[in-house]
C-alpha cells in the first residue's frame, strides 16, 4: 500500500505563530485551549510551563494571560486589561479581520450574518465585537424567518466550507437591497479542504489526523467521507486500526490546520509499521 499525504495539510500561518508566542512566554496561561489539539497543548505545558485556564476571572493582576488563536470576547479581553493582567495576543491575524469587520458594519448600520457555529470560541468574538449585535446561523433555512435590516454585512468563520458559505451568500443577494460579503475563510482552509478533496477522490483509505473538537478537521473529514467512504478522524496514532488498510493500495494522508507535525510523522511511521 502507498501512503500519499495531501498537498496542503497541517499548521496554519495562524498556528504556526501562536505556539511560537507561547513558546517564547514560558510560566503564561492561555486562556481557553490556544489550539484545538490537546497533545500540543501538553507538550507546551510539559516543555514550556504555558498552562491553560477556563475562566478569565480566575486570572490575578501581574499574571501573564496568552490570548487563544481562536480569539476571546471583546468584553473579557478589557476586563483582563483592566484587572492588571499582562495580555499577550496570540488571535490569529484572520480571526482579527471578522472582528474588525463585525464592529465597523455593525456601526455602520449593517445586520451583521455570521456563518459559522455559535458554540465556537471564535464566533463567539467575532460577535461580541458587532456594536449592536448579530445573528449566526449555519444554514440556509435558519434565514427565512430572520428579520433583518435592507443593507447586510455577511461574515464567515475562517474553518467553514466555501461551497456552503456561497449557499447563504446566494439566499441574500437577491432578497435585499445591499448585501455586502466578505470572503473571511482563510487561505489555508480553503487550500487544504481543495487538497483533501483531490486527495480523497482517488485513495482507497483516508486518514483524517486532528482534535475532535477542531472545526477544521471537521470539515476536512466532512470532504474526505463525501468522496472515500472509508473515512477516519483521528487524533494520534493510538486510534489507528489497521485493519482499515486490508486490501488498500493507497491511503490518503491530511491533517487539521492545529495539529502539529510531530503527531503527523507518528501516525505515518505506525501505519507504515503496520503494512510492512
Amino acid at each position: 500500500m502507498k501512503i500519499e499525504l495531501a498537498e496542503n495539510y497541517g499548521f496554519c500561518f495562524g498556528v504556526k505563530r501562536a505556539i511560537k508566542i507561547a513558546e517564547e512566554n514560558k510560566n503564561a496561561s492561555t486562556y481557553g485551549p490556544l489550539i484545538h489539539n490537546s497533545k500540543e497543548i501538553q507538550r507546551l505545558d510539559n516543555d514550556f510551563k504555558v498552562g491553560l485556564i477556563e475562566d478569565f476571572k480566575t486570572f490575578q493582576p501581574g499574571d501573564k494571560a496568552i490570548v487563544r488563536t481562536h480569539g476571546i470576547v471583546k468584553e473579557e479581553l478589557a476586563q483582563l486589561k483592566q484587572s492588571g493582567v499582562a495580555v499577550v495576543d496570540a488571535t490569529c491575524p484572520f480571526v482579527t479581520k471578522p472582528q474588525e469587520i463585525a464592529q465597523e458594519m455593525s456601526e455602520l448600520g449593517y445586520s451583521v450574518v455570521i456563518f459559522g457555529d455559535e458554540a465556537h470560541p471564535e464566533i463567539k468574538g467575532v460577535k461580541s465585537y458587532a456594536t449592536n449585535g448579530a445573528v449566526v446561523v449555519t444554514s440556509v433555512d435558519e434565514l427565512e424567518d430572520l428579520k433583518l435590516h435592507e443593507r447586510i454585512a455577511l461574515i464567515a468563520q475562517t474553518t467553514r466550507k466555501v461551497q456552503e458559505y456561497m449557499e447563504i451568500a446566494n439566499y441574500l443577494i437577491p432578497r435585499y437591497k445591499e448585501v455586502r460579503v466578505f470572503n473571511t475563510i482563510c487561505n489555508a482552509t480553503f487550500e487544504n479542504q481543495e487538497a483533501v478533496r483531490k486527495l480523497s477522490k482517488k485513495a482507497d483509505v483516508m486518514i483524517v489526523i486532528g482534535g475532535k473538537n477542531s472545526s477544521n478537521t471537521k470539515q476536512l473529514f466532512s470532504i474526505a467521507k463525501e468522496h472515500c467512504k472509508e473515512s477516519y478522524h483521528i487524533e494520534d496514532e493510538h486510534e489507528l486500526n489497521f485493519t482499515w488498510f486490508n486490501d488498500k493500495k493507497l491511503c490518503g494522508v491530511t491533517a487539521g490546520a492545529s495539529t502539529p507535525d510531530w503527531i503527523i510523522q507518528n501516525v505515518i511511521n505506525s501505519i507504515e509499521k503496520s503494512i510492512n
